[in-house]
């Protein structure tokens, strides 16, 4: 490869390097004091444990697809501890580490991917939609909400901001780019929050995209900003600083956060088929858990108890999320008519009256049969 063909490194934003060290930026302040540091730590734990757990039930069963977080979590607890209790969060499908900061139950989870409910949970009393499994089409919902916050007037400091997440795929999806567009025409309150976890399913990033996606963002007119996406400190100053941003009526930014999947793209996908254990090796040693605990640990913020102690409760959610998926009832065959429309709607009716008369048939032919 000529010197001419090889692109250059783009600044990547950094406030706790791989070995644990504190190194403050100048342009995204952040104060890590012991409470929050610990508490940070304690939410990259329980979510890895509960991510763990959901990966073994559906090994043993139990759920019939996962999409798992591994290697993921400071992305998504840093820019999540960012947000608001007003902030709408729209997410992708792999957002466990989100849902957990937004308060959604981990019960809530499991029941949408073991296939027995019809959506999860009420993105209103979170503030956190419903999972989106079509690609990219949540930055839309996500501008299309921001564009109604920033009609109601409900901006201002302590104003409604939006992010959502997705994946280096869905940059490639007309939806998310026409999701830019709008967004940046009407100067929306929205953050982009990109998690390039390197692999979109099984195509790098270099079939993805010949820039890095940060840099798109200037296409449309708005900021991009790259972050290391396994910095925790990182990511909830950035997405802090752009949520602010929007509140205040400057507009979207584009977060792409560098990280890696560790694990497989869901359940049904074998990453060794188009990645090298090497490479897997090389991002282990960026773990976003084992830089805090160092960091911990270095500074002298927490000792054998405390991280023990996280562990026993990482130990008892994995029991309790093992039980609520085992005993998350199934629902009802005409379950599946319910919340479909917010009024009485005839045609509705009578499809669910047909379908009650077909289940009906069955009961009679078993009774015959005996």
């Amino acid at each position: 490869m000529s010197d001419s063909t090889v692109r250059e490194e783009p600044e990547l934003i950094q406030l706790l390097t791989p070995d644990g060290e504190y190194v403050p930026h100048p342009d995204y302040p952040f104060e890590p004091a012991t409470a929050q540091v610990r508490d940070l730590y304690r939410d990259l734990v329980l979510v890895r444990r509960l991510d763990a757990e959901a990966v073994a039930l559906q090994r043993q069963g139990e759920l019939g697809l996962w999409a798992s977080l591994l290697g993921q979590e400071a992305a998504q607890i840093g820019s999540a501890r960012a947000l608001e209790p007003q902030d709408m969060a729209f997410p992708s499908y792999r957002e466990h580490g989100v849902a957990w900061c937004r308060g959604v139950r981990p019960r809530d989870l499991l029941a949408m991917f073991r296939g027995v409910t019809n959506g999860g949970w009420d993105p209103y009393e979170h503030n956190f939609h419903l999972y989106t499994i079509v690609i990219g089409s949540q930055t839309l919902h996500a501008t299309g909400y921001a564009m109604g916050v920033q009609r109601d007037g409900a901006l201002g400091e302590d104003g409604t901001a939006v992010i959502t997440y997705f994946g280096d795929g869905a940059t490639s999806q007309g939806d998310t780019n026409e999701a830019f567009n709008y967004a940046a025409v009407n100067n929306a309150p929205v953050v982009f929050f990109c998690q390039n976890n390197q692999w979109a399913i099984s195509e790098p990033n270099d079939r993805q995209s010949k820039a890095p996606i940060y840099q798109r963002a200037a296409g449309f007119g708005f900021p991009g900003i790259r972050v290391d996406g396994n910095d925790v400190f990182a990511c909830l100053a950035v997405t802090r600083k752009a949520l602010q941003h929007a509140r205040e009526g400057q507009g979207p930014t584009l977060i792409e956060a560098f990280t890696y999947r560790m694990g497989a793209h869901t359940t049904s996908d074998d990453p060794t088929r188009y990645r090298t254990s090497a490479e897997i090796e090389e991002w282990r040693r960026k773990d976003p858990i084992a830089r805090l605990r160092a960091y911990l640990v270095r500074e002298g913020k927490a000792d054998d108890g405390f991280f023990d102690a996280v562990e026993a409760e990482a130990e008892k959610l994995g029991e309790q999320v093992r039980a609520e998926c085992r005993a998350l009832p199934d629902p009802a065959p005409l379950d599946i008519f319910r919340e479909v429309y917010a009024e009485p709607h005839r045609e509705l009716d009578r499809q669910r009256a047909e379908f009650a008369d077909y289940l009906a048939s069955f009961e009679g032919a078993e009774g015959a049969a005996r």
